[in-house]
């Protein structure tokens, strides 16, 4: 008989040790992974990554826990849509442990930011996938998550970025 598994879904508090060790935690396992680049990150940046978010009024993570271990998280940064003239919130960071891969943690994560977002009175939500990560897409989807667009006849919305 499977073990049953205590799934916590919470906001995270920057100032909270033991909520910084999972960001960093977790963040660093989603780098090393092949859809997040690869590669740990820096130290300097593990070191540093909880007090900096901590000082952006307009961050806010979430965290999961299953049986006490750091299995999941997601960094959202607020923004502003013009053409609403409301907050948004974008997702940057989506990540979930691969031992806790399959518990539905990417859903509730998702559903806690969706419910701060609409605390927040933002008008939607945004993220950011890579074309070749499918099981993100399907999490996405099911979620109700759709590539940006107007009107079909342009096309979708890309994500470009320059390196600084």
């Amino acid at each position: 008989m499977e073990e049953a598994k205590e799934i916590l879904v919470l906001q995270a508090s920057y100032s909270n040790p033991i909520h910084a060790e999972a960001i960093c935690h977790v963040l660093n396992g989603y780098a090393e992974d092949p859809m997040g680049g690869g590669h740990s990150l820096p130290a300097e940046v593990l070191a540093h990554l909880p007090e900096e978010l901590a000082k952006r009024a307009h961050a806010f993570s979430v965290l999961a826990f299953v049986n006490g271990e750091p299995a999941g998280l997601i960094n959202c940064f607020e923004g502003f849509s013009t053409f609403a003239c409301r907050p948004l919130v974008n997702v940057h960071d989506v990540a979930v442990m691969p031992a806790f891969r399959g518990l539905g943690l990417s859903q509730k994560m998702l559903q806690k930011v969706e419910d701060i977002a609409r605390q927040r009175g933002c008008c939607k939500i945004t993220l950011e996938v890579l074309e070749g990560n499918a099981v993100a897409q399907a999490s996405y989807a099911k979620f109700g998550f759709a590539a940006g667009m107007f009107d079909p006849a342009h096309g979708r919305m890309l994500f470009w970025t320059k390196p600084l």
